[in-house]
């Protein structure tokens, strides 16, 4: 199944900027905080199974990624997890 329409990358991000604003019509910033971390949390599940599947793929082929590659995914997949608990924080 594809979900990604065949369309220019400009009308593709314009298409993501109505969708926020419409998501946040008659919410309260917190509602809209908690939404956003999910739909963060989703978007890095999906950037994270696309970079694995990459590997796999990589490995498949006989070229490996670095270790600085490596290291450079794990510190911003690390970055990523410490503002979400951070802002989990700030909302308790």
């Amino acid at each position: 199944m594809r979900l990604i329409p065949n369309t220019t990358p400009e009308l593709f991000s314009l298409s993501a900027v109505i969708v926020g604003y419409l998501l946040i019509d008659d919410m309260t910033a917190n509602e809209q905080n908690a939404l956003g971390n999910w739909l963060m949390l989703v978007g890095q599940l999906v950037s994270t199974n696309a970079y694995y599947a990459a590997v796999v793929t990589e490995r498949n082929q006989g070229n490996n990624f670095n270790d600085q590659d490596t290291l450079r995914m794990l510190e911003k997949m690390l970055k990523a997890l410490e503002k979400e608990v951070s802002d989990i924080k700030k909302n308790m």
